[in-house]
């Protein structure tokens, strides 16, 4: 394994020095932690002939090895860094490059082997049949092969009249380097194009920027995505169905370099957004939800919980914040009231199959679409969650009171407003009036309505058969005195006589 090469010593070394950072963490994905050991090694060798060729007094530089990420293996780890109280984070292998909260990162992409010519041969052949404008997008492990794709491409181009006709365009990598982001919206600033790895469009004035998983690009005025062929080089891997769920108005094929083929059935893809129709229906008939805490280093994933949390309000249903790591079946089976989890987290990690889950997990945009009254889904679709800031939907919700009808229950629902109990009302009676009269089903044409009861997260705990430590009490409020238990080692407590003694 060539280090230097594929783990790009020499310039993550260059971006520690040049900084001045003395403890730095090294996240590394678990199918890359058997080369760890080299890659620290050759890192810290690397620094050592910074230090000594440097006039200035530089402290020696401590690596720290990261495995085992606090979420998703995308995401910088800044909560694990913070453990070790390192300056910045170098993370290798597969990244969605959302920016960070508090510490720098240097992103290290990998250079994963592709054949050029084959490739080239690939979106050519497909293009001309297909007599589209085309946007070339790829995993960002194939970033390196971006220059020498385009630069085959424009020797094709020479040679052949029709493939000098084609108009093809590439996708920039974001950045490299990310730097805390004081605002959590992404700007411009935010995404410079990285020097080695531009490409070159059609030269046209850039009209409508577009992002997604770390790739940059500009469309000229009055174009649209819909009007182009997608073509994707990469594996079938999260950031390829973020790609797919984001522009599935596009036409879409994607040259597969492992296995040196063109793969165009994207059916299962477009199932689920079906099934995502499917659970923003079935949210908007929900109670109690869980904001799931996906990320804890994203920026503006604080920003997003609030919004959640006044979204859900409005709504007049209630709202549990939860902090877990990465969810699992067994962990979201502990809090069975709530009818549904919103995953606030990287766009790469934020679509969790639900059908082992005991109820619905959705994403903060699917959440808008639920709980905003007079919203219909156009098709779009939005993953990262930084698009969705400030952008609420809540302050264009239809305050109507007239009833929507329920797809899940075959009956209209009228939901109600938590402010219409009044302002100076005490915050947990509100909540509990609202939820009281959340949902009203309108049965059939008679003028009968049946009001729902909906319980709080503690009366739906109170309700349950176990309660775990049970407290018997004589509803007293005079506590009962406490014992001292036993003191000690479980091999030999203070009260226990000695093995010698006993014998």
């Amino acid at each position: 394994m060539d280090e230097d090469s594929n783990y790009e010593i020499a310039r993550a070394a260059e971006f520690i020095h040049s900084r001045n950072f003395t403890r730095v963490a090294l996240q590394f994905p678990d199918d890359l932690l058997k080369d760890s050991t080299r890659v620290v090694r050759a890192l810290r060798n690397k620094l050592q002939l910074l230090r000594e060729s440097s006039d200035a007094d530089n402290k020696e530089v401590g690596l720290f090895v990261m495995a085992d990420t606090t979420y998703g293996n995308c995401c910088v780890d800044e909560v694990g860094a913070s453990h070790i109280d390192a300056d910045c984070v170098v993370h290798y292998g597969h990244t969605c490059l959302s920016p960070t909260s508090t510490l720098p990162a240097f992103i290290v992409f990998g250079k994963a082997s592709i054949s050029v010519s084959s490739c080239i041969e690939k979106l050519s052949s497909y293009a001309l049949a297909n007599c589209k404008p085309v946007m070339v997008l790829y995993g960002l492990e194939y970033a390196h092969a971006v220059p020498c794709i385009r630069e085959a491409l424009g020797e094709a181009a020479r040679l052949s009249e029709s493939i000098s006709k084609l108009h093809i365009d590439f996708a920039d990598v974001a950045c490299s380097v990310i730097d805390p982001s004081a605002d959590c919206k992404r700007s411009d600033e935010l995404l410079r194009p990285v020097t080695g790895y531009s490409s070159v469009g059609s030269g046209a004035e850039p009209g409508t920027r577009h992002s997604i998983g770390g790739l940059i690009w500009d469309l000229p005025k009055g174009h649209k995505m819909e009007d182009h062929l997608l073509f994707w080089v990469g594996s079938e891997n999260s950031a390829f169905a973020n790609a797919v769920l984001t522009f599935n108005g596009c036409e879409i094929v994607r040259y597969d370099v492992t296995s040196d083929c063109l793969v165009a059935d994207f059916s299962q893809q477009r199932r689920i957004l079906k099934r995502r129709y499917y659970l923003v229906e079935k949210a908007k008939d929900a109670n109690i939800i869980g904001i799931l805490v996906g990320t804890l280093g994203v920026a503006g994933y604080l920003d997003m919980i609030h919004q959640m949390k006044e979204l859900i309000t409005r709504a007049g249903k209630k709202a549990y914040t939860l902090v877990m790591g990465r969810p699992n079946p067994a962990k979201l089976a502990n809090f069975p009231e709530c009818d549904v989890f919103i995953y606030v987290s990287c766009a790469q990690t934020a679509l969790l199959d639900s059908k082992e889950f005991y109820a619905p997990i959705i994403t903060p945009f699917e959440a808008m679409l639920a709980f905003s009254r007079g919203c219909q889904w156009t098709g779009a679709y939005l993953m990262e969650f930084r698009d969705l800031i400030n952008s609420s939907p809540v302050e264009a919700r239809n305050e109507s009171q007239e009833a929507r009808f329920s797809f899940l229950h075959g009956g209209y629902m009228e939901d109600f407003d938590v402010q219409e109990n009044g302002k100076d009302e005490n915050e947990v009676l509100a909540l509990a009036n609202a939820t009281e009269k959340t949902l009203q089903l309108h049965e059939g044409n008679s003028k009968s309505v049946s009001k729902g009861v909906i319980k709080s997260g503690a009366d739906y705990f109170a309700s349950r058969s176990y309660h775990g430590l049970e407290m018997h009490g004589n509803n007293s409020s005079i506590p009962e005195p406490y014992l001292i238990g036993r003191s000690g080692k479980a091999s030999g407590y203070e009260d226990e006589k000695s093995g010698q003694d006993g014998l």
